[in-house]
Protein backbone atom coordinates (compact mmCIF):
# COMPACT_ATOMS: atom_id res chain seq x y z
CA UNK A 1 0.00 0.00 0.00
CA UNK A 2 2.86 2.33 0.92
CA UNK A 3 4.60 1.51 -2.32
CA UNK A 4 1.38 2.22 -4.19
CA UNK A 5 1.09 5.64 -2.58
CA UNK A 6 4.67 6.43 -3.39
CA UNK A 7 4.16 5.33 -6.98
CA UNK A 8 0.99 7.43 -7.25
CA UNK A 9 2.70 10.50 -5.87
CA UNK A 10 5.55 10.04 -8.27
CA UNK A 11 3.15 9.68 -11.15
CA UNK A 12 1.24 12.81 -10.06
CA UNK A 13 4.46 14.78 -9.85
CA UNK A 14 5.49 13.61 -13.30
CA UNK A 15 2.11 14.59 -14.78
CA UNK A 16 2.22 17.98 -13.07
CA UNK A 17 5.66 18.58 -14.44
CA UNK A 18 4.51 17.62 -17.88
CA UNK A 19 1.53 20.00 -17.63
CA UNK A 20 3.79 22.81 -16.52
CA UNK A 21 6.10 22.16 -19.44
CA UNK A 22 3.09 22.00 -21.76
CA UNK A 23 1.68 25.23 -20.37
CA UNK A 24 4.99 26.95 -20.89
CA UNK A 25 5.08 25.66 -24.44
CA UNK A 26 1.50 26.92 -25.00
CA UNK A 27 2.38 30.53 -24.14
CA UNK A 28 4.64 33.12 -25.67
CA UNK A 29 5.27 36.84 -25.48
CA UNK A 30 6.00 39.54 -27.97
CA UNK A 31 5.91 43.21 -28.81
CA UNK A 32 3.25 44.91 -30.93
CA UNK A 33 4.64 46.14 -34.25
CA UNK A 34 1.39 47.41 -35.74
CA UNK A 35 -2.36 46.74 -35.88
CA UNK A 36 -3.88 45.51 -39.15
CA UNK A 37 -7.58 45.63 -38.20
CA UNK A 38 -9.85 44.99 -35.23
CA UNK A 39 -8.86 41.35 -34.77
CA UNK A 40 -5.42 41.10 -36.40
CA UNK A 41 -2.02 42.57 -35.54
CA UNK A 42 1.68 42.14 -36.26
CA UNK A 43 3.88 41.26 -33.27
CA UNK A 44 7.59 40.72 -32.92
CA UNK A 45 8.17 37.31 -31.33
CA UNK A 46 11.67 35.92 -30.84
CA UNK A 47 13.09 38.57 -33.16
CA UNK A 48 10.61 37.73 -35.92
CA UNK A 49 7.42 39.45 -37.05
CA UNK A 50 4.30 37.30 -36.91
CA UNK A 51 0.69 37.97 -37.88
CA UNK A 52 -1.51 37.33 -34.85
CA UNK A 53 -5.22 36.57 -35.31
CA UNK A 54 -7.20 37.02 -32.09
CA UNK A 55 -9.01 33.78 -31.24
CA UNK A 56 -12.76 33.41 -30.80
CA UNK A 57 -13.62 37.01 -31.74
CA UNK A 58 -14.44 38.51 -35.14
CA UNK A 59 -14.64 42.21 -35.90
CA UNK A 60 -16.21 44.02 -38.86
CA UNK A 61 -14.23 43.84 -42.08
CA UNK A 62 -12.01 46.70 -43.26
CA UNK A 63 -9.23 45.06 -45.28
CA UNK A 64 -10.97 42.43 -47.42
CA UNK A 65 -10.72 43.63 -51.05
CA UNK A 66 -13.88 41.68 -51.87
CA UNK A 67 -15.93 43.23 -49.05
CA UNK A 68 -16.97 46.82 -48.38
CA UNK A 69 -15.85 48.39 -45.13
CA UNK A 70 -18.39 47.12 -42.63
CA UNK A 71 -20.20 48.89 -39.84
CA UNK A 72 -17.82 49.82 -36.99
CA UNK A 73 -14.85 48.17 -38.74
CA UNK A 74 -12.72 51.33 -38.57
CA UNK A 75 -13.80 51.84 -34.94
CA UNK A 76 -12.70 48.28 -34.07
CA UNK A 77 -9.30 48.90 -35.67
CA UNK A 78 -8.95 52.20 -33.84
CA UNK A 79 -9.87 50.54 -30.55
CA UNK A 80 -7.19 47.87 -30.97
CA UNK A 81 -4.62 50.51 -31.92
CA UNK A 82 -5.43 52.48 -28.77
CA UNK A 83 -5.47 49.32 -26.62
CA UNK A 84 -2.22 47.93 -28.01
CA UNK A 85 -0.12 50.76 -29.42
CA UNK A 86 3.19 50.04 -31.11
CA UNK A 87 5.78 48.73 -28.66
CA UNK A 88 3.25 47.25 -26.20
CA UNK A 89 4.38 44.03 -24.54
CA UNK A 90 1.79 41.30 -24.97
CA UNK A 91 1.35 37.73 -23.81
CA UNK A 92 0.00 35.12 -26.21
CA UNK A 93 -1.83 31.96 -25.25
CA UNK A 94 -2.60 29.25 -27.79
CA UNK A 95 -5.28 26.61 -28.18
CA UNK A 96 -5.54 23.37 -30.18
CA UNK A 97 -4.72 24.85 -33.61
CA UNK A 98 -1.97 27.44 -33.53
CA UNK A 99 -2.26 28.57 -37.17
CA UNK A 100 -5.08 29.11 -39.62
CA UNK A 101 -5.08 28.37 -43.35
CA UNK A 102 -3.53 31.79 -44.04
CA UNK A 103 -0.54 31.05 -41.82
CA UNK A 104 -1.62 33.50 -39.10
CA UNK A 105 -0.93 32.65 -35.50
CA UNK A 106 -4.14 32.03 -33.54
CA UNK A 107 -3.93 33.24 -29.96
CA UNK A 108 -5.52 34.85 -27.00
CA UNK A 109 -3.79 38.18 -26.55
CA UNK A 110 -3.29 39.57 -23.06
CA UNK A 111 -2.45 43.23 -22.42
CA UNK A 112 0.19 44.28 -19.87
CA UNK A 113 -2.58 44.68 -17.26
CA UNK A 114 -3.51 41.01 -17.73
CA UNK A 115 -6.84 41.67 -19.50
CA UNK A 116 -7.84 39.44 -22.41
CA UNK A 117 -7.99 41.79 -25.40
CA UNK A 118 -10.13 39.31 -27.37
CA UNK A 119 -12.90 39.72 -24.77
CA UNK A 120 -12.40 43.47 -24.31
CA UNK A 121 -13.11 44.05 -27.99
CA UNK A 122 -16.37 42.11 -27.67
CA UNK A 123 -17.24 44.05 -24.50
CA UNK A 124 -17.05 47.28 -26.51
CA UNK A 125 -19.55 45.84 -28.95
CA UNK A 126 -16.94 45.84 -31.71
CA UNK A 127 -16.71 42.08 -32.23
CA UNK A 128 -18.73 38.90 -31.94
CA UNK A 129 -17.90 35.44 -30.57
CA UNK A 130 -16.77 32.96 -33.20
CA UNK A 131 -15.33 29.46 -33.11
CA UNK A 132 -12.42 28.43 -35.33
CA UNK A 133 -12.28 24.68 -35.63
CA UNK A 134 -11.53 23.11 -32.26
CA UNK A 135 -10.30 26.36 -30.75
CA UNK A 136 -12.83 27.21 -28.03
CA UNK A 137 -10.52 28.16 -25.17
CA UNK A 138 -11.36 31.88 -25.21
CA UNK A 139 -14.96 31.53 -26.42
CA UNK A 140 -16.58 31.69 -22.93
CA UNK A 141 -15.00 35.02 -21.88
CA UNK A 142 -15.62 36.49 -25.32
CA UNK A 143 -19.24 35.28 -25.21
CA UNK A 144 -19.74 36.76 -21.74
CA UNK A 145 -18.24 40.09 -22.81
CA UNK A 146 -20.39 40.09 -25.94
CA UNK A 147 -23.55 39.51 -23.87
CA UNK A 148 -22.51 42.38 -21.62
CA UNK A 149 -22.26 44.63 -24.70
CA UNK A 150 -25.74 43.52 -25.70
CA UNK A 151 -27.11 44.38 -22.28
CA UNK A 152 -25.40 47.79 -22.33
CA UNK A 153 -26.37 48.34 -26.01
CA UNK A 154 -22.90 49.39 -27.02
CA UNK A 155 -21.18 49.13 -30.39
CA UNK A 156 -23.03 46.84 -32.77
CA UNK A 157 -25.99 46.79 -30.35
CA UNK A 158 -26.32 50.59 -30.23
CA UNK A 159 -29.41 52.30 -31.63
CA UNK A 160 -27.46 55.55 -31.80
CA UNK A 161 -25.01 54.42 -34.49
CA UNK A 162 -26.67 54.67 -37.89
CA UNK A 163 -25.02 51.67 -39.51
CA UNK A 164 -25.98 49.09 -36.88
CA UNK A 165 -29.00 46.84 -37.36
CA UNK A 166 -30.65 47.94 -34.10
CA UNK A 167 -30.34 51.56 -35.26
CA UNK A 168 -31.69 50.69 -38.70
CA UNK A 169 -34.57 48.78 -37.11
CA UNK A 170 -35.38 51.69 -34.79
CA UNK A 171 -35.12 54.22 -37.61
CA UNK A 172 -37.18 52.11 -40.01
CA UNK A 173 -39.97 51.46 -37.51
CA UNK A 174 -40.01 55.13 -36.48
CA UNK A 175 -40.21 56.19 -40.14
CA UNK A 176 -43.06 53.77 -40.87
CA UNK A 177 -44.89 54.86 -37.71
CA UNK A 178 -44.58 58.51 -38.72
CA UNK A 179 -45.86 57.71 -42.23
CA UNK A 180 -48.81 55.75 -40.82
CA UNK A 181 -49.71 58.57 -38.42
CA UNK A 182 -49.29 61.38 -40.96
CA UNK A 183 -52.31 63.61 -41.55
CA UNK A 184 -54.07 63.19 -44.92
CA UNK A 185 -52.69 65.34 -47.70
CA UNK A 186 -54.80 68.24 -48.93
CA UNK A 187 -53.44 68.35 -52.47
CA UNK A 188 -52.68 65.71 -55.07
CA UNK A 189 -49.07 66.91 -55.22
CA UNK A 190 -48.66 66.40 -51.48
CA UNK A 191 -50.38 63.00 -51.68
CA UNK A 192 -48.13 61.99 -54.57
CA UNK A 193 -45.04 63.06 -52.65
CA UNK A 194 -46.21 61.14 -49.58
CA UNK A 195 -46.89 58.06 -51.70
CA UNK A 196 -43.44 58.26 -53.32
CA UNK A 197 -41.77 58.69 -49.94
CA UNK A 198 -43.69 55.74 -48.55
CA UNK A 199 -42.56 53.61 -51.49
CA UNK A 200 -38.96 54.41 -50.55
CA UNK A 201 -39.59 53.77 -46.85
CA UNK A 202 -41.29 50.45 -47.58
CA UNK A 203 -38.46 49.37 -49.86
CA UNK A 204 -35.95 50.14 -47.10
CA UNK A 205 -38.06 48.26 -44.55
CA UNK A 206 -38.39 45.20 -46.80
CA UNK A 207 -34.68 45.29 -47.52
CA UNK A 208 -33.96 45.37 -43.79
CA UNK A 209 -36.41 42.52 -43.27
CA UNK A 210 -34.50 40.49 -45.85
CA UNK A 211 -31.33 41.13 -43.85
CA UNK A 212 -32.96 39.85 -40.66
CA UNK A 213 -34.43 36.85 -42.50
CA UNK A 214 -31.12 35.88 -44.15
CA UNK A 215 -28.71 33.33 -42.75
CA UNK A 216 -25.47 34.46 -41.17
CA UNK A 217 -23.44 32.98 -44.00
CA UNK A 218 -25.63 34.66 -46.61
CA UNK A 219 -25.53 38.12 -45.16
CA UNK A 220 -22.66 39.77 -43.34
CA UNK A 221 -24.89 42.41 -41.80
CA UNK A 222 -26.89 39.88 -39.79
CA UNK A 223 -23.62 38.15 -38.93
CA UNK A 224 -22.22 41.30 -37.38
CA UNK A 225 -25.41 41.97 -35.49
CA UNK A 226 -24.94 38.61 -33.79
CA UNK A 227 -28.62 38.48 -33.01
CA UNK A 228 -30.17 35.55 -31.24
CA UNK A 229 -33.04 33.63 -32.80
CA UNK A 230 -35.43 35.28 -30.34
CA UNK A 231 -34.19 38.77 -31.17
CA UNK A 232 -34.34 38.03 -34.90
CA UNK A 233 -37.89 36.69 -34.64
CA UNK A 234 -38.97 39.73 -32.61
CA UNK A 235 -37.43 42.08 -35.17
CA UNK A 236 -39.13 40.25 -38.04
CA UNK A 237 -42.48 40.35 -36.24
CA UNK A 238 -42.12 44.07 -35.61
CA UNK A 239 -41.12 44.76 -39.21
CA UNK A 240 -44.00 42.67 -40.58
CA UNK A 241 -46.51 44.65 -38.51
CA UNK A 242 -45.02 48.00 -39.49
CA UNK A 243 -44.81 47.02 -43.16
CA UNK A 244 -48.44 45.87 -43.15
CA UNK A 245 -49.60 49.14 -41.57
CA UNK A 246 -47.52 51.13 -44.03
CA UNK A 247 -48.95 49.21 -46.97
CA UNK A 248 -52.49 49.95 -45.71
CA UNK A 249 -51.51 53.61 -45.42
CA UNK A 250 -50.04 53.45 -48.92
CA UNK A 251 -53.35 52.16 -50.29
CA UNK A 252 -55.19 55.00 -48.54
CA UNK A 253 -52.76 57.58 -49.89
CA UNK A 254 -53.09 56.23 -53.41
CA UNK A 255 -56.88 56.35 -53.17
CA UNK A 256 -56.71 59.86 -51.74
CA UNK A 257 -54.28 60.86 -54.48
CA UNK A 258 -56.71 59.61 -57.15
CA UNK A 259 -59.68 61.43 -55.60
CA UNK A 260 -57.68 64.63 -55.15
CA UNK A 261 -56.50 64.39 -58.74
CA UNK A 262 -60.10 64.04 -59.93
CA UNK A 263 -61.29 66.91 -57.73
CA UNK A 264 -58.43 69.14 -58.84
CA UNK A 265 -59.07 68.24 -62.48
CA UNK A 266 -62.73 69.17 -62.10
CA UNK A 267 -61.79 72.37 -60.28
CA UNK A 268 -59.31 73.19 -63.02
CA UNK A 269 -61.93 72.58 -65.69
CA UNK A 270 -64.38 74.80 -63.82
CA UNK A 271 -61.70 77.44 -63.40
CA UNK A 272 -60.92 77.35 -67.10
CA UNK A 273 -64.62 77.50 -67.96
CA UNK A 274 -65.08 80.46 -65.63
CA UNK A 275 -61.98 82.04 -67.09
CA UNK A 276 -63.30 81.49 -70.62
CA UNK A 277 -66.69 82.91 -69.60
CA UNK A 278 -65.01 85.91 -68.02
CA UNK A 279 -62.87 86.36 -71.12
CA UNK A 280 -65.95 86.15 -73.39
CA UNK A 281 -67.80 88.59 -71.16
CA UNK A 282 -64.84 90.91 -71.18
CA UNK A 283 -64.57 90.59 -74.95
CA UNK A 284 -68.29 91.33 -75.38
CA UNK A 285 -68.00 94.34 -73.09
CA UNK A 286 -64.97 95.50 -75.02
CA UNK A 287 -66.83 95.06 -78.31
CA UNK A 288 -69.83 96.95 -76.91
CA UNK A 289 -67.60 99.72 -75.71
CA UNK A 290 -65.92 99.83 -79.12
CA UNK A 291 -69.32 99.89 -80.83
CA UNK A 292 -70.48 102.67 -78.52
CA UNK A 293 -67.32 104.62 -79.20
CA UNK A 294 -67.78 104.07 -82.92
CA UNK A 295 -71.45 105.11 -82.75
CA UNK A 296 -70.56 108.16 -80.69
CA UNK A 297 -67.88 109.04 -83.19
CA UNK A 298 -70.34 108.62 -86.04
CA UNK A 299 -72.92 110.75 -84.21
CA UNK A 300 -70.30 113.38 -83.56
CA UNK A 301 -69.26 113.33 -87.20
CA UNK A 302 -72.92 113.52 -88.33
CA UNK A 303 -73.61 116.37 -85.92
CA UNK A 304 -70.46 118.11 -87.07
CA UNK A 305 -71.49 117.66 -90.68
CA UNK A 306 -75.04 118.90 -89.95
CA UNK A 307 -73.62 121.86 -88.05
CA UNK A 308 -71.33 122.66 -90.95
CA UNK A 309 -74.24 122.40 -93.37
CA UNK A 310 -76.37 124.60 -91.12
CA UNK A 311 -73.55 127.09 -90.89
CA UNK A 312 -73.29 127.14 -94.69
CA UNK A 313 -77.07 127.63 -95.04
CA UNK A 314 -77.13 130.28 -92.33
CA UNK A 315 -74.19 131.99 -93.94
CA UNK A 316 -75.92 132.00 -97.31
CA UNK A 317 -79.17 133.23 -95.69
CA UNK A 318 -77.27 135.97 -93.87
CA UNK A 319 -75.54 136.94 -97.07
CA UNK A 320 -78.88 136.97 -98.90
CA UNK A 321 -80.50 139.03 -96.12
CA UNK A 322 -77.61 141.46 -96.23
CA UNK A 323 -77.94 141.66 -100.00
CA UNK A 324 -81.71 142.32 -99.74
CA UNK A 325 -81.14 144.89 -97.02
CA UNK A 326 -78.58 146.60 -99.21
CA UNK A 327 -81.05 146.61 -102.12
CA UNK A 328 -83.83 147.99 -99.89
CA UNK A 329 -81.50 150.64 -98.51
CA UNK A 330 -80.50 151.63 -102.01
CA UNK A 331 -84.17 151.81 -103.03
CA UNK A 332 -85.06 153.94 -100.05
CA UNK A 333 -82.07 156.12 -100.71
CA UNK A 334 -83.32 156.85 -104.18
CA UNK A 335 -86.89 157.77 -103.05
CA UNK A 336 -87.76 161.58 -102.84
CA UNK A 337 -87.59 163.07 -99.37
CA UNK A 338 -91.06 163.08 -97.61
CA UNK A 339 -92.89 166.34 -96.81
CA UNK A 340 -92.28 167.68 -93.41
CA UNK A 341 -94.95 166.79 -90.79
CA UNK A 342 -97.37 169.62 -89.89
CA UNK A 343 -99.46 168.84 -86.85
CA UNK A 344 -103.23 169.74 -87.07
CA UNK A 345 -104.48 172.93 -85.41
CA UNK A 346 -106.02 172.35 -81.93
CA UNK A 347 -109.88 172.56 -81.65
CA UNK A 348 -111.51 174.68 -78.91
CA UNK A 349 -113.12 172.66 -75.98
CA UNK A 350 -116.96 172.70 -75.89
CA UNK A 351 -118.37 171.13 -72.68
CA UNK A 352 -121.37 168.79 -73.08
CA UNK A 353 -124.86 170.01 -72.14
CA UNK A 354 -126.13 168.68 -68.73
CA UNK A 355 -128.82 165.95 -68.74
CA UNK A 356 -132.27 166.87 -67.33
CA UNK A 357 -133.15 165.51 -63.76
CA UNK A 358 -135.71 162.70 -63.58
CA UNK A 359 -136.84 161.87 -60.00
CA UNK A 360 -137.11 158.21 -58.98
CA UNK A 361 -140.43 156.41 -58.80
CA UNK A 362 -141.94 156.32 -55.33
CA UNK A 363 -141.75 152.94 -53.37
CA UNK A 364 -144.95 151.04 -52.92
CA UNK A 365 -144.02 149.71 -49.41
CA UNK A 366 -143.28 151.91 -46.52
CA UNK A 367 -143.44 149.43 -43.52
CA UNK A 368 -140.64 147.72 -41.66
CA UNK A 369 -138.02 145.74 -43.54
CA UNK A 370 -136.46 142.42 -42.58
CA UNK A 371 -132.90 141.79 -43.85
CA UNK A 372 -131.53 138.44 -44.74
CA UNK A 373 -128.23 137.41 -43.17
CA UNK A 374 -125.45 139.58 -44.46
CA UNK A 375 -127.80 142.53 -44.86
CA UNK A 376 -127.79 142.45 -48.60
CA UNK A 377 -131.50 141.79 -49.19
CA UNK A 378 -134.69 142.49 -47.44
CA UNK A 379 -138.34 141.54 -47.44
CA UNK A 380 -141.35 143.01 -45.80
CA UNK A 381 -141.69 141.76 -42.27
Amino acid sequence: MKNLIITTLATTALVAGSVAVGAAANEDSGTVVRVIDGDTLIASINNGDHTIRLLNVDTPETKDPNQPVECLGPEATEYLEDRLPKGTKITLEFDVDRHDKYGRTLAGVFAPDGSLVNAEIAREGLGIPVQYGKNVKFLPPVQAAYEEAGTEKTGLFSEGIDCTLPAQLAQTTATLDAAAAAAPASTSAAAGAAAALLVTDLAAAKSLRAVYAATKDANRAIYWAGLSAVATTAALTTLDKKIYSAEMKQAQIRSLHASLMAAEKKAEEERRAAQAHAAAKKKAAKERAAAEVKAAKQRAEAEKKAAEERAVVEKKAAEEAARQAAIEAERLRRLPAPAPYVPPAPQPYVPPAPAPYVPPAPSKYTGPRCYAPGGKSWTPC
